[in-house]
């Protein structure tokens, strides 16, 4: 067998090996810049929903696009520094009202016992409620403050880098695959942020109706969860029943609240979203679930929350090659075996 024959042979194996190098020396890098390079992709997406919201401005009501870019800008800020009000504010009264939570918390235990002792469950009391003495409840809700004021200190680095990329995206021409993805990326971000509010909103409606404490926060944390696919809206769903359990212990209200955020998150995600979104950003659902579990290893929460714009992204520019061609169907699902 000839040398030209055996490099041929040995061409597929060595570009899934190349493949490989790159794919770990990619992740190493996410990982080891992230401090950085997130805030970055973060304001490149909030530049891409300004840019495309300025031109919506620009052609429909004649607003000349710098003075769109700012008022987009503006909003967002305003958007915002209202969410982390809010949020800090409802920390601090559930912080504050510690000893009220934990006496409900209390009643609800005993609630549990008796119940169970009356369907002949013998539980032992002393150690549930040592148990729940245990739970980090403050802390995490501290530790979640925390982590709203180091995004709002790192909202500064963000906004710097949206700065620079609006002045960039003046001074130069737009190439054709970066014209692509600011379409696709833009049109997915301003669906998803629609249904995002849209959903927030109803669980309010939902939440205030049967007088729940912290409905605003759960609602603002309801539109953050919805940018993360499949999982985000399961996770808002369940996320305040703990909360009218405290309030009211296991009655109609939990019942209530669970039918009617399920049928909202069912609606918005499965009928409303997928009409207006179409076939999205043309990811195999299972390539979804498989890229939310590795941005959320490589970035943590906002890892989830970016993971399919992210992936939609390297997606575009895989198909760009034919070398990388082949990659890029896979993310869409388009199987060597179908």
């Amino acid at each position: 067998m000839s040398t030209k024959n055996i490099t041929e042979k040995l061409a597929p194996i060595n570009n899934i090996c190349l493949m490989i190098l790159a794919f770990t020396a990619a992740t190493w890098i996410l990982v080891y810049t992230k401090s950085i390079l997130m805030p970055y992709v973060i304001a490149l997406f909030i530049s891409i929903v300004a840019g495309t919201v300025a031109e919506t401005l620009q052609h429909k009501y004649k607003v000349p696009y710098t003075v769109g870019l700012i008022i987009s800008f503006i909003s967002f800020l305003a958007i915002v520094t209202l969410a982390v009000l809010f949020i800090t504010n409802s920390i601090e009264s559930f912080v504050n009202g510690a000893d009220i939570y934990s006496a409900r918390l209390d009643d609800a235990v005993d609630w549990l016992i008796l119940k169970a002792q009356s369907h002949g469950i013998k539980l032992n009391a002393q150690f549930i409620n040592d148990t729940i003495d245990k739970l980090p409840l403050f802390t995490v809700a501290k530790s979640v403050g925390g982590t709203v004021m180091t995004l709002s200190t790192n909202f500064m680095l963000i906004t710097l880098f949206v700065i620079f990329i609006a002045m960039s995206k003046a001074t130069d021409d737009t190439p054709a695959i970066v014209g692509d993805i600011q379409k696709q990326i833009s049109f997915y971000l301003i669906i998803k942020i629609s249904v995002s509010l849209l959903a927030a909103c109803c669980t309010w409606a939902v939440l205030a109706s049967l007088k729940t404490e912290l409905a605003t926060m759960l609602a603002i944390v309801t539109f953050v969860l919805n940018f993360i696919p499949n999982i985000g809206p399961l996770i808002a769903t369940a996320l305040p029943l703990p909360v009218l359990f405290l309030q009211y212990g296991f009655d109609w209200h939990i019942i209530l609240a669970v039918l009617l955020l399920a049928a909202i998150h069912f609606i918005i995600g499965n009928l409303l979203e997928t009409k207006w979104l179409g076939k999205g950003m043309d990811l195999d659902p299972i390539i979804v679930l498989a890229c939310l579990i590795f941005w959320s290893l490589v970035w943590g929460a906002m890892g989830a929350l970016l993971a399919v714009p992210l992936t939609a992204i390297i997606k575009i520019v895989l198909a760009r090659n034919e070398t990388t061609r082949p990659l890029a169907n896979l993310l869409a699902g388009k199987y060597p075996f179908k």
